[in-house]
């Protein structure tokens, strides 16, 4: 024991013995406080210097030693600082990373130390997924990268890169937002882990087996050193071993897997507890007062009850997208389930609570318990700029933090030094689900109606639309349509990302759209344009909206109220998607309403009359798009009119020819019937 602590030839022989050769690059996950200490007085460092030196004799100057300095800064809502922050790996690790020609990976989560020939190339500009294939995890088995473990058995962090690589089912992708410090400036940045789901116990990683099937293979080397061991494995065999095992038992890497079972993966696979009920043929303010008060969030068992009692008034398929679902650039959240959440004294007074309104807490808020100053509960707490009695709606969507909210009127009547804060939420691996209703025409080009079912405890923003687009999908499939006709009900903007990205096979069939917002007030009709502008649906609606509505106004695209409309038109999409809803300019809250986002967005504070009368206008917008037709020409160059008995005589009626030239000359597959009355 004490021969090897000071002995670097003894641990340069072990290396040998498992592999190790000059120009590897080496990963070393490290226990090397089992080596021990043998004399009173003598520090680690003895230990890390030994080791060190032993490995950069056996890899030479060509090698690279690499060890891991993980973090987890943005998981925990930390700052990370390359420089700074300390590795949470052991003290040969930490050691590692403070010397003076180490190079550090930027991966908040994940990162890694490396020294030698390759540091640089295994660590600069590493991706921000954290096992993606420009991580180091990616470089390193490219780079025939060795897996070298003091005292631990052979698997390593890399099998978390093989399983994203494999797409296993029990861990997904998860967004963290953060800031990273670099010369002492922060700077916004994010990271994607493949995770587990932390709330499951059936999906935590176990590598019991994973080592066993190693050693059976003969692909471990292990080397004795005191009285601790040499442990080593190639990347690629352990990437080959896990590739050939999973096959056989999918889940050998979790806790589930070790005791022969099929883990748990969903939570939303238990009954959804949460249900209301609508009459047959509810009337759009019915369907408003059923769903308006359940927790509609992103992903959520109210959500999902809301989608299904809409399901039950026309025919529906609901899409499921599971958590972290790469859809293009954007990853789908978890599921968020708030079971308590409130705001006492100290002495036990309970202020407000979750129980009490579901918008005193921030929809996707982290989870926090504890007493705190009134400052820093200050700092956390939203009220609303002007209504001192409303509850303003807050989410938390891509941020990771708490909040509560409440009106202005109690917060200023907080006076004590200190508060007992307590939310109980969960972020679980779950289902984003999106809700398309088709009414199938003559032909397969369509026209989408999209509205938005989140946001807890709003009416106007969003649950109007869909409310307003069911009862004009209903009205629709009485019609026989020329077009096709679908409604999309979503999760803001990530809903909408997810459907598109999935279904890319009917972006050219989609001729144009309308997005459903905001008409249950007492405003003007607003029709924004789509990003095209000059659209043939832009145009028709325009027609329409001016022939039934002389109050009503247009505006540019993004220019009046912007929601899923953006990702209709987004580049490589292009769908032309108006937005329909109800503004008024003269208005402090322009572009929205007075009760925007707060418990005062409620079935008595909107119009059933307005709601009304604006399901009546989308109507009719689709019935004269229906009529609509672009003509296309069956005929090449000029038309010999006279063959087909529609020759007009100039002499006898010169108004009459020049009309029916003027016609045929814009039948060219780019204008409407309608845009050709009008010209």
């Amino acid at each position: 024991m004490a021969e090897f602590t000071y002995n670097r030839k003894l641990a340069a022989d072990a290396l040998r013995k498992v592999g190790i050769k000059t120009g590897n690059v080496v990963f070393s996950h490290s226990n090397i406080g089992y080596f021990g200490y043998p004399d009173e007085g003598k520090t680690p460092k003895i230990v890390f210097e030994t080791l060190l030196g032993a490995f950069l004799e056996v890899i030479g100057p060509e090698g690279t030693l690499v060890v891991p300095t993980y973090t987890y800064s943005f998981p925990k809502g930390e700052a990370y600082n390359p420089a700074e922050t300390p590795s949470t790996c052991g003290i040969f690790t930490e050691m590692l990373r403070c010397h003076p020609r180490a190079k550090r990976s930027d991966d908040p989560i994940f990162s890694v130390a490396a020294l030698g020939g390759k540091a640089d190339e295994m660590t600069r500009g590493v991706s921000n997924e954290c096992f993606g294939e420009d991580s180091f995890w990616g470089r390193f088995l490219r780079a025939g990268g060795i897996i070298c473990n003091m005292n631990l058995d052979s698997p390593s962090t890399f099998t978390h890169y093989v399983e994203r690589c494999l797409q296993v089912p029990y861990r997904y992708h998860k967004f963290f937002p953060g800031r990273i410090v670099r010369d002492g400036k922060a700077c916004n940045s994010s990271a994607i882990h493949f995770c587990q789901d932390m709330n499951n116990p059936d999906t935590v990683a176990k590598f019991e087996l994973l080592d066993s099937y190693a050693r059976e293979a003969g692909l471990v080397k292990t080397a004795q050193l005191g009285r601790g061991a040499m442990v080593s494995m190639t990347a690629a065999d352990s990437f080959e071993l896990i590739k050939n095992k999973l096959p056989e038992n999918p889940y050998f890497l979790t806790v589930a897997g070790h005791e022969g079972r099929k883990p748990r993966i969903f939570a939303v696979d238990k009954p959804v507890e949460l249900r209301t009920s609508l009459p047959e043929n509810a009337s759009a303010m019915d369907m408003i007062r059923a769903v308006w008060a359940l927790p509609r969030d992103l992903v959520s068992d109210g959500y999902d009850a809301s989608l299904l009692a809409f399901s039950e008034q026309i025919k529906m398929t609901i899409h499921e997208f599971p958590s972290g679902t790469p859809c293009w650039s954007w990853i789908l959240p978890e599921k968020w389930t708030c079971r308590k959440a409130s705001l006492s004294t100290v002495d036990g007074r309970k202020i407000f609570s979750y129980e009490d309104n579901p918008l005193h807490v921030a929809s996707y808020s982290q989870p926090f318990s504890g007493e705190i100053s009134r400052k820093e509960l200050f700092e956390h707490m939203t009220v609303h700029p002007r209504l001192a009695d409303a509850i303003p709606f807050k989410y938390n969507y891509y941020n990771r933090r708490w909040d509560l909210c409440c009106s202005r009127n109690l917060r200023d009547s907080l006076k004590d030094d200190r508060y007992i804060v307590d939310i109980d939420v969960e972020f679980s691996f779950g289902k984003l689900k999106v809700g398309e209703v088709v009414i199938p025409g003559e032909s397969e080009e369509c026209i989408v109606l999209c509205a938005h079912l989140c946001h807890p405890y709003q009416v106007n923003d969003g649950l109007s639309g869909v409310a307003a687009g069911i009862k004009v999908m209903q009205a629709m499939a009485k019609r026989r349509n020329h077009y096709t006709y679908r409604l999309l009900i979503t999760p803001e903007t990530i809903g909408s990302v997810a459907f598109l990205s999935r279904h890319e096979e009917l972006i050219p069939k989609m001729k144009g759209g309308l997005f459903l917002e905001m008409l249950a007030l007492d405003f003007p009709h607003v029709l924004q344009l789509s990003y095209e502008a000059d659209s043939p649906f832009d145009r028709s609606c325009q027609r329409t909206l001016a022939k039934h509505d002389s109050k009503s106004r247009t505006g540019p695209f993004l220019q009046v109220v912007t929601n899923d409309e953006r990702q209709f038109n987004a580049p490589s999409v292009r769908v032309p998607m108006l937005s329909l809803s109800r503004v008024i300019e003269q208005n402090p809250d322009y572009p929205y309403y007075e009760n925007y986002h707060t418990h005062f967005d409620s079935p008595e504070n909107s119009s059933e009359r307005a709601l009304e009368n604006s399901i009546s206008l989308v109507i009719k917008m689709l019935e004269e798009w229906d009529r609509n037709r672009i003509p296309k020409p069956e005929f090449k160059g000029e038309i010999f009119l006279s063959r087909y008995g529609i020759y007009f005589n100039f002499d006898e009626d010169p108004k009459g020819s020049q009309a029916l030239f003027d016609i045929m000359f814009l039948i060219d597959g780019g204008n409407t019937l309608q845009d050709i009355a009008d010209k």
